[in-house]
């Protein structure tokens, strides 16, 4: 699933493709609002809130989509080909004199008034990547259900919206725990510290073509020395890590850590995959 920081480049391009300019064609292809027509009003403003995108348009509505797994949105130049996928997959198209904008296997498309974006997304938690940030609001949530594991409640859009399955599984990495420690249990600091990677990571990929965490911690320094197989009892450091990969967990199951060199292990985790490093992260396992 796209997670903040891809919608919110998204975003960026439907903005800069369709805002200012008045439609010259809407053709919202899903059964509710397939006879609403938006041709003649301008776009105002197209605004990722966490994994939801807002199109607004003059008249005070708001074309709301979300991408969800399988979701994209193209624009393409007046006379070139769309190339997204089948046309019986569009489900919408927004077009000027200059851009089309067509919508691919959108799960959730809905035409409303502007004045009522919060029945789409007002459940949502503060969003890193946008004004409403609040990091003591996100704190307070999380805290809210301590039980509950902290894969999980990364997850809840209500704690704190833009999380997905990859930022779950990465943040816990540098947080050096499993997905599986409820959050109660987290040792002190660590929450606070959670949600600080969590801003910086979404705001270091908001503007990167392909997402990476290892920007995030220091790999530099050589690891913790390992008792050599050869000489029991006699310390071999081993040599620095250099960082290859984008990611340090995530879609790794099998490989080394790039920390610690472990294997990295995967397990489901409420009907998502889930990777953690067995050295480097503490807590229960699946």
């Amino acid at each position: 699933m796209p997670e903040g920081d891809t919608v919110l480049q998204t975003a960026a391009r439907l903005h800069q493709a369709l805002a200012g300019r008045a439609l010259t064609r809407s053709d919202l292809r899903v059964p509710r609002f397939a006879t609403a027509d938006l041709t003649g009003r301008t776009v105002l403003d197209v605004t990722a809130r966490g994994k939801h995108l807002l199109t607004r348009v003059e008249g005070g509505l708001t074309l709301h989509s979300h991408l969800r797994m399988d979701g994209a949105w193209r624009v393409f130049a007046p006379d070139e080909p769309w190339r997204g996928g089948p046309g019986h997959q569009i489900r919408a198209v927004l077009a000027n004199a200059e851009h089309t904008a067509v919508g691919y296997r959108l799960p959730v498309l809905e035409l409303l008034r502007t004045s009522e974006e919060s029945r789409a997304v007002g459940h949502l938690g503060p969003d890193p990547l946008g004004p409403d940030w609040d990091p003591g609001l996100a704190l307070d949530r999380l805290l809210a259900a301590p039980e509950r594991p902290v894969g999980d409640a990364l997850l809840d859009q209500r704690n704190l919206t833009g999380i997905g399955n990859v930022y779950k599984c990465e943040l816990c990495f540098l947080a050096r725990v499993t997905p599986w420690l409820p959050v109660g249990a987290l040792p002190d600091g660590v929450l606070t510290r959670l949600i600080t990677l969590t801003e910086r990571l979404l705001h270091a990929n908001r503007d990167r073509p392909a997402r990476t965490t290892t920007i995030a911690s220091d790999l530099r320094a050589p690891p913790s020395p390992a008792p050599d197989a050869a000489a029991p009892g006699r310390p071999r450091a081993r040599p620095p890590v250099r960082v290859q990969e984008r990611l340090f967990v995530y879609g790794r199951a099998r490989r080394p850590c790039l920390r610690c060199g472990t294997p990295i292990r995967s397990a489901d985790q409420d009907g998502r995959p889930t990777y953690w490093c067995p050295g480097c992260q503490s807590g229960p396992t699946r």
